[in-house]
């Protein structure tokens, strides 16, 4: 029975042995694939990508920058910093630097957006983020402020964020229900409530028989009753004649 426990031990030692010998391996294989970033900032394009690529890193050029410290055409920043241990294959993102601005920010207030897009980009600037505010004190797609400001110095980035101005929907309310009425009032209705009336479609009542009468009578709509619309909405009506 000693012995038995004995040889038991043994295997014991010898499997947590085996296993602290594989989590040590598997470490140092982890780390052997891991590397430091280098650092890529006043290279070139090209300088960095070949550094970056005798590293097993790969360079993606993302963003443009104006400086005064960085001459152009010179990596300006990088994530990950330098130094940064990651995995083989990591793709480092660098700014490059477009030095001093040179470039007056021109103003396209006033100007319809896509007037505006075309005077930045002939400027040899960027459209930055657009985005739309309702109001009644300025002409739809007008712009009404950009960012940076025209003639704004000292300015980082070489792209232009323009707000233009969004028409003002009208006032919404609930869509009238006009089954049961004749033909004549619903359309009048219609109009006064400042919708369009585009089609009517008309059908045969089955209980009619061989005779009909002259007063169709609206069984169905488009938009349906209690439905939320504005001023100028298409309505489409089903009517019969009873």
């Amino acid at each position: 029975m000693i012995r038995f426990f004995r040889l038991l031990a043994q295997v014991l030692v010898l499997t947590i042995v085996a296993l602290a010998s594989t989590l040590i391996s598997m470490r140092f294989a982890v780390h052997g694939r891991e590397i430091a970033v280098p650092d890529l900032r006043g290279m070139t394009p090209a300088e960095a990508e070949h550094v970056a690529f005798e590293r097993g890193l790969a360079v993606d050029h993302r963003d443009h920058f104006y400086s005064t410290a960085v001459p152009a055409g010179r990596i300006l920043s990088q994530q990950p910093e330098p130094g940064t241990r990651v995995r083989r294959g990591w793709r480092v993102q660098a700014a490059e630097s477009l030095g001093a601005q040179l470039v007056e920010i021109p103003s396209v207030l006033g100007m319809t957006s896509r007037a505006a897009e075309i005077e930045i980009r002939r400027r040899g600037l960027e459209v930055g983020m657009s985005a739309e505010l309702p109001t009644s004190d300025a002409a739809p797609n007008g712009i009404i402020a950009q960012t940076p400001a025209p003639g704004a110095q000292g300015v980082a980035s070489p792209r232009i964020s323009l707000l233009s101005a969004a028409s003002q929907p009208g006032p919404a309310y609930a869509m009238p229900d006009l089954t049961g009425m004749t033909l004549t009032d619903a359309t009048a209705l219609v109009t006064a409530a400042g919708l369009k009336t585009v089609s009517v479609t008309t059908t045969d009542s089955p209980d009619s028989g061989s005779f009909h009468s002259l007063i169709p009578t609206v069984v169905g709509q488009t938009p349906s009753p209690g439905a939320r619309v504005n001023p100028g909405t298409s309505v489409s009506l089903q009517v019969v004649r009873s």
